[in-house]
């Protein structure tokens, strides 16, 4: 996604309270992707947050001193492996009600520097959290994450601002997802099903596909909150493709879930 898109996104979920315990930052630009999540992590902490942090409130203040109360973070070097001790430690006061905000945020940046112990053992809190925290992992090359981590998480995915120019294939593919998601409301199931014979067909290009089709979504959230659980179905369905579930039934499921 572009920055503006993500500020969008970051936006709405603060002003439809829409805060899950999960994400993930990733992409190419892991210092940008630190900034965002630290500014997200104000916009939650936030007391007065419409949309955007208030900067003005107890919360914003501590944020911006490096004093918040309900704020952890580890930040290694790119050489360094987070360890387990690590995660540990984090863990210590997690389920300890935040004392200055209504919740507390944890950010792990570099997380792909986790090693497998640390990431298994934060496993454990991804898949039982406080209902009051949010954990947000930081990473420029998530391969290096378990599956399992990351399909606990909401994805928030970077990319080069016109980092390439779209092929005419492409353009065509992302003309006809424009048209159907941009209108998806007006089709009943079984034209949707139709409609969507590109998704079934273009198993090479689908997570590409998904993510244009949540660009669509996020925008069509600043108007309609409905669209913030059909970005919650595409990334379910993206994280059941990367198990290996059967691709044509997680499309079936997508789609389904979508017109109901």
């Amino acid at each position: 996604m572009k920055n503006t898109q993500i500020e969008d996104l970051l936006k709405n979920t603060i002003k439809l309270k829409k805060i899950v315990n999960g994400y993930m930052f990733s992409g190419s630009g892991i210092t940008r992707n630190y900034e965002y999540a630290k500014k997200f992590a104000k916009m939650i902490l936030c007391l007065d947050a419409k949309d955007d942090a208030c900067n003005k409130c107890k919360s914003c203040i501590m944020f911006d001193d490096n004093n918040h109360s309900d704020y952890y973070e580890i930040n290694k070097e790119n050489t360094e492996s987070i360890k387990i001790d690590e995660i540990r430690e984090m863990q210590e006061k997690i389920y300890e009600k935040p004392i200055t905000s209504s919740k507390k945020v944890y950010v792990i940046n570099n997380a792909e520097k986790m090693t497998v112990e640390a990431q298994n053992c934060l496993l454990k809190t991804l898949e039982e959290p406080p209902e009051f925290v949010s954990i947000i992992l930081v990473s420029n090359n998530d391969n290096n994450l378990l599956t399992t981590i990351k399909s606990r998480c909401t994805k928030i995915a970077f990319t080069e601002e016109d980092k390439k120019e779209l092929t005419e294939e492409s353009k065509e593919r992302y003309e006809t997802l424009e048209k159907i998601f941009g209108h998806v409301e007006e089709y009943l199931s079984i034209d949707l099903l139709n409609k969507l014979d590109i998704l079934y067909k273009d198993k090479d290009n689908i997570l590409e596909n998904l993510d244009f089709i949540n660009m669509i979504l996020i925008e069509k959230a600043r108007h309609n909150e409905k669209y913030l659980d059909y970005i919650d179905y595409v990334e379910e369905t993206k994280a059941k493709l990367k198990l290996n579930s059967n691709y044509d039934m997680c499309i079936d499921n997508l789609i389904l879930k979508i017109w109901e």
